[in-house]
């Protein structure tokens, strides 16, 4: 059983930078595809970007390209999001997740294919 812990969330101003961590335990990290999704109450999880478990591949949705990058450190377990150039829209709760490739190049990018998932980190962007 894999769990899942999000920090780094904050408040910040548009234009800002945060830098999201999600800290795994209890199972083989390099063999998980994680990815990260943010909720806004009220609206359904969006996928916001994922990375496969040998950092081979990335794959963002289009609202965060440019300026959203994720990257993992197996030996740390642990998987992140650099966010800059922050806009409001971006407020949400972020919530990273993992499930179990035998692809080392397979990246998930529907809810519906993660197994793990962590609580959440709130971010909240003024403008």
């Amino acid at each position: 059983q894999v769990q899942l812990v999000e920090s780094g969330g904050g408040l910040v101003q548009a234009g800002g930078s945060l830098r999201l961590s999600c800290a795994a335990s209890g199972g083989t990290f390099s063999s998980y595809a994680m990815g990260w999704f943010r909720q806004v109450p009220g609206k359904e999880r969006e996928f916001v970007a994922a990375i496969s478990r040998t950092e081979i591949t990335t794959y963002y949705t289009d609202s965060v390209k440019g300026r959203f990058t994720i990257s993992r450190d197996n030996a740390k377990n642990t998987v992140y999001l650099q966010m800059n150039s922050l806009k409001p829209e971006d407020t949400a709760v972020y919530y990273c997740a993992g499930l179990y490739s035998f692809l080392r190049g397979y990246v998930g990018k529907s809810s519906d294919e993660y197994v793990y998932w962590g609580q959440g980190t709130e971010v909240t962007v003024s403008s």
